[in-house]
Order: C-alpha cells, then structure tokens, then sequence
C-alpha cells in the first residue's frame, strides 16, 4: 500500500498536518467537554498552525497564549476565547494583552499586585498560578514543579494573601500524563489549595492532559473533571497543546547523500536543532515510518540533519531497503513543538506547510524563502 505522505505533491523537507486526523482528535476532546461540562482551549505554545483554525474552533472553545503575540494570534485567527498566562509581563505588556484577553493568569503575588487595578477595570478575569509541589512530568526540562521552580505561587505563600478580585487558579505541572497523574495532582491542589477553592469561579488545570493518546482512560479523566466540578461548583478549563495536534502527521524529509564514517550516516534535508529541537532537548528518538532499530532490517543508517552543528543527528535506525539520494524518511507525529519552535540557524531550508485534506488533496499552506530568512536579521 502507498504511503499518502509519499505523494509527488508534497514538497521536501514539509510539516504534513492531516485534516482526518486532526479532526479525529478534535472529536474526542469534544466528547470529553460534553460529558464531563469542563472546557477545552488550545495551547499555542504547542501547536500555532492557524491554518488550521476554522477546523479547530468547531470543537474548542478558545485558547491559551505565553504571551502578546499568541494572544493577537488567537483573537485575531481563532476568534473565540482568549486566556493567557506567562512568567512575568512588563507594564507594556500588560497595556497590550488586557483588551485582547477574557482571562489573565499571574505568576506572582507581585504580579498581581502590580496590575490589580489595571486588570479589573479592564473586565478580564484574574488568576494566579499556584504550584502544587507535585511532581508527575518525566522531563526535567518539561517540569513546571520541581524544586526551585520558577513558575506559581507555593500553597505557604498564599496564606496572609489578600486575594480580593481573583476569580480563579491555574495549576499545570504535568507533560504528555495520562488520567491517573492528574488524579494525584488533584489530591496534592485539593490537600494544599482547599480552603481557597470555594472563593474560585473557575480553575485551570493546565496542558500535559495526553488525552489522545492510544490507550489514555478518556473515561476515568471525565470522571475527574465531573467530581471536581461539582465538588466546588467551578468552571474547570483544559489547556492541552500536544494532545491536540497528538499524531496529525509527519515531517516529510529527504536523503541528500551517503556517506560512511564507523557506519552509513544518511545525510538529510531537514535539521533536528533547527526542525524538530526536542529531539535534543528533551532528548528523544523520533519514530520514522518503516524503520526499525538498528540492526533489525539490513540496513542501519545515522540519520543526520543539514546544519553544521556537529551533534545535529536524529538517531540510528535500520531499514529494509537502502538509502540514496532522492529516498524519502518520514519522522513521525512531528505537528506539535516543532513549528512553534523552528529557527534559522544556518540559514538552512524551512520546511515547508501543507495539509492533507479529509479528500486526499494536499493543500501547500506557506514556502519559505530567502527573504524569511533575511527578515529575521538586521
């Protein structure tokens, strides 16, 4: 059977998101806000391919922005609701972000001393993020809890708190869980944070919900979000990224030579810094459609991306055939954290945009060019 991601319409190196199963995720994420009354937004940070808003704003009802940008992105292309959350925002910023957003999070009680004020009479919804202390993320660097964090508020913190004008709580600690790590989350907010709840018109309860994921208890998350809901008689607001854009389609690559150095090293037309960085930040092995590992089929090749950076390598994987310049290499699930964190460096080819359509076109979304490049230099 052909690959569909094969297809001489698609250009390489190009980000292939397929309509079919975007949507397919998109069902399910619908099912869980029907059944369990709590709201689904998306997370920009992982997944900001507003091509694909029309599509999604048929089942989610808004999304989450890091910062101003996101927040013009999503009132400006989602057109629905818009909350935010970061770090820290400078006075600018704030001027900025209040008449796009319906919901604000600060990081800090100094934060939301600071714009108290501004924040309310701007009609935006406040909160503060709290940190539960209750570590569930596998990845160092994807572990809003761990100790020393930077990121929310610790329960002691809280206790002579004048919390006058907030309306809800933010809480994200998990990354890629399943149900039962938000289960445990839920125990440490409620153990911690309980006495605040029943001031609270809403509680957010952050990404890292891998919902979509094969094997994930849909079932049992309902059940979590309907007992906390009707527990404190609040909102309950879902912000995955990942489980949104969870297996949509591939980066479709291209071998550009061969060559042997204690091994076939396959040379690419993509970069993993520059690409798909997750592969060395977190780091992982990304799957490749017919590959298996090496020393499995015939032939093993180190897989290495187009920059000069001497660590940018994919991985070892083995095939049945051997590679030449023209094969194509198909990394899997590549719709989440890459667009969103691609760069430049070395001025080495964007990939290019496409989707694949619920008919079977392929539609080419954006190409980038020289011009892109130099755009982003001065």
């Amino acid at each position: 059977m052909t690959n569909k991601y094969l297809d001489s319409a698609i250009p390489s190196p190009c980000y292939v998101c397929d309509e079919a199963l975007l949507e397919r995720n998109l069902q399910l994420m619908q099912r869980v806000q029907q059944e369990s009354g709590a709201h689904i937004i998306l997370a920009l940070k992982g997944f900001s391919m507003w091509s694909t808003f029309p599509l999604v704003r048929e089942y989610l009802v808004g999304c989450t922005a890091s910062s101003v940008w996101e927040a013009k992105l999503a009132a400006g292309e989602f057109q629905r609701e818009v909350h935010a959350y970061a770090p820290g925002y400078k006075q600018s910023e704030i001027d900025e972000l209040l008449p796009l957003v319906n919901h604000i999070s600060f990081n800090s009680l100094n934060q939301w001393q600071r714009y108290r004020e501004q924040t309310i009479a701007a009609g935006v919804s406040a909160g503060i993020r709290v940190n539960p202390e209750h570590q569930e993320a596998e990845t160092e660097l994807y572990d809003p809890s761990a100790p020393g964090s930077r990121l929310g508020i610790r329960a002691s913190e809280l206790e002579q708190a004048d919390l006058t004008g907030i309306e809800g709580l933010h809480v994200h600690n998990l990354c890629e869980c399943d149900s039962f790590a938000l289960e445990r989350t839920l125990a440490a907010v409620e153990q911690k944070f309980a006495q605040w709840l029943p001031q609270m018109k809403w509680l957010n309860l952050g990404g890292g919900h891998l919902m979509t994921r094969q094997g994930y208890d849909v079932d049992h998350l309902i059940a979590q979000l309907k007992r906390l809901r009707e527990t404190y008689d609040l909102d309950i607001i879902l912000e995955p990224g990942s489980a949104v854009a969870w297996q949509t389609g591939p980066l479709v690559a291209e071998v550009v030579d061969v060559i042997e150095n204690d091994g076939l090293i396959a040379i690419l037309d993509v970069s993993a810094t520059g690409h798909m960085p997750d592969v060395l930040e977190m780091p992982y092995r990304p799957a490749v459609t017919d590959a298996r590992e090496p020393g499995v089929l015939p032939y093993t090749y180190k897989l290495g991306g187009n920059s000069c950076l001497a660590g940018d390598v994919i991985g070892l994987y083995s095939f049945a055939e051997p590679l030449q310049p023209g094969s194509r290499i198909i990394f899997e699930d590549m719709m989440h954290y890459t667009m969103v964190k691609t760069t430049f460096f070395n001025g080495v080819q964007h990939p290019h945009i496409g989707i694949l359509r619920k008919d079977g076109r392929f539609d080419l979304i954006r190409s980038f060019s020289y011009e892109d490049f130099r755009s982003r230099l001065s």
